[in-house]
């Protein structure tokens, strides 16, 4: 397996573990404003906005690396 080979694989399985953890943290965020603190609620969806925000990007970019060229 080639070093850019390699690269791309590693970035795909690190940005599906990111959209993992973001889909287990809104689970979260959905109990805590469940429970009273929304507050939490809206500073966790601020942080995972980002998140939502580059992922096409990530995506696209995933795309172009696993292309054979």
């Amino acid at each position: 397996m080639s070093n850019v080979d390699l690269l791309s694989s590693l970035l795909f399985k690190i940005n599906q573990n990111q959209l993992a953890l973001e889909a287990a943290i809104m689970e979260l965020t959905l109990w805590a404003e469940q429970s009273g603190a929304g507050d939490v609620g809206s500073n966790v969806r601020g942080a995972l906005a980002t998140i939502s925000k580059n992922e096409e990007f990530v995506n696209i970019s995933l795309a172009v690396l696993m292309t054979p060229e």
